[in-house]
């Protein structure tokens, strides 16, 4: 039977917030109705702001970060080390590192992990292009910055496969960091001695 109590602007809100990661249908209707309290300047703002990112973002055309300039600031910054690159699987996994302050070489972002069992494959992933990269040449080391997960031991050991014909030096950063941690969650400190005590691989 079809529910009159809430208008069908409600619901569609709500549905709308299910959809996000982490979101469930009682915090979805928590998030819709506290915009509903005489919220409005607010749930304006955030209109206009994911008006924004959708019509201002795009993706780096060289390492595939987030940015609203293309190439992105990192890529553009000629102080930057080009001979290393750092792969990470997310966007927030850069942020993290860059907080260290104490990694200067250019990044390239999967936007993923391998997972099978969740219809991931290498295809889904930003790997063709790293490859393409790879071949241009002045690469002289790839750091393998996933996370220390199953799924980022996986996309590794995948990546070492793929990179290792190409002839740059492959290292993955140390242990410092916990098993089944994800980079965003890590402070700067325990990223700063990952990265001095990356192994080769």
């Amino acid at each position: 039977m079809k529910n009159v109590a809430i208008p069908p602007a409600v619901t569609r809100l709500i549905e709308t917030f299910s959809e996000l990661p982490g979101i469930g249908p009682k915090t979805a209707s928590r998030l819709t109705f506290y915009h509903l309290r005489g919220k409005s300047e607010l749930a304006l703002s955030l209109a206009k702001e994911l008006q924004n990112l959708v019509e201002k973002t795009r993706f780096c055309s060289i390492c595939y970060n987030v940015t609203e300039e293309d190439p992105c600031p990192i890529c553009s910054d000629e102080s930057r080390d080009k001979k290393v690159l750092c792969v990470v699987a997310e966007p927030l996994d850069l942020l993290a590192l860059e907080r260290t302050e104490q990694y200067t070489g250019s990044y390239h972002v999967l936007h993923g992990a391998l997972a099978p069992l969740e219809g991931i494959f290498a295809e889904d992933l930003r790997i063709k292009e790293l490859e393409a990269r790879l071949r241009k040449g002045g690469v002289e080391e790839v750091i393998l910055a996933t996370n220390p997960t199953s799924e980022g031991d996986y996309t590794a050991a995948y990546l070492l496969t793929r990179l290792k014909p190409l002839g740059v030096r492959i290292t993955r950063l140390g242990r410092g960091l916990p098993m089944g941690g994800d980079l965003e969650y890590a402070d700067a400190v325990t990223l700063t001695r990952a990265l001095e005590a990356r192994q080769e691989l």
